[in-house]
């Protein structure tokens, strides 16, 4: 089964993904992460695409794809433009299942990469896809204004007790984006989600997920 994971920014796929990525790929899955954005300082982005690489070799990613877009500004991109860059992948993929953004997230290319991936997994272009989920990103999905459209509602769950820990190594070759509990974008924050979602469900770590779309 082909596993599409789209993340706006490199990091993202593991914070919101990781366990159930892992999970995939020990289920004999072929997972491909489309990492959108990329920053404006070469050197640093440059140190930022090695550390996905790292984790995603560890994870034991099928192909990672990089497509470039500038960080924070794709809200002055032609939508036409991002949407053709990600049906492009989605296109070359063939996803069974795909993994985007949640739209009510704070940071508006998470907004543009989750519409755009929309866009680009129209169900008529699609007839192989059969999940659409949206995942929750530490320090973006909790921390935008608070309304009906921006809430993140889960209402599937993933068991990633067998995986956590494989998601907390995969997000430690992310030293430039790691930092020290309370931040969100730490391990303990990290595991400490993990813990509360699979509280939900009785498990002793998960990963939760908006389904967008089924069929069965």
């Amino acid at each position: 089964m082909n596993v599409l994971v789209i993340a706006p920014h490199n990091d993202d796929e593991i914070l919101g993904v990781g366990g159930t990525i892992a999970k995939h790929i020990s289920q004999g899955d072929s997972v491909y992460i489309c990492s959108v954005t990329v920053g404006n300082n070469k050197e640093r982005a440059e140190m930022i695409k090695n550390e996905a690489l790292a984790a995603h070799d560890f994870l034991g990613i099928t192909q990672t794809i990089f497509l470039n877009l500038p960080v924070v500004n794709l809200s002055q991109i032609a939508t036409t433009d991002i949407n053709g860059a990600i049906n492009k992948v989605v296109q070359d993929t063939k996803p069974e299942i795909a993994y985007i953004p949640h739209r009510g997230d704070m940071h508006i290319d998470h907004k543009v990469v989750s519409e755009s991936s929309m866009v680009a997994l129209r169900p008529i272009n699609n007839p192989q896809l059969k999940f659409i989920y949206a995942y929750e990103t530490l320090s973006e999905t909790e921390w935008d204004i608070p309304s009906v459209n921006n809430a993140f509602v889960p209402n599937v769950w993933v068991d990633v007790s067998e995986t956590i820990d494989q998601k907390l190594e995969a997000m430690s070759f992310y030293k430039s984006q790691l930092y020290e509990f309370p931040h969100p974008r730490s391990i303990k924050a990290i595991k400490s989600l993990s813990q509360f979602r699979g509280s939900t469900v009785g498990v002793n770590h998960g990963e939760s997920f908006m389904l967008i779309r089924a069929k069965y």
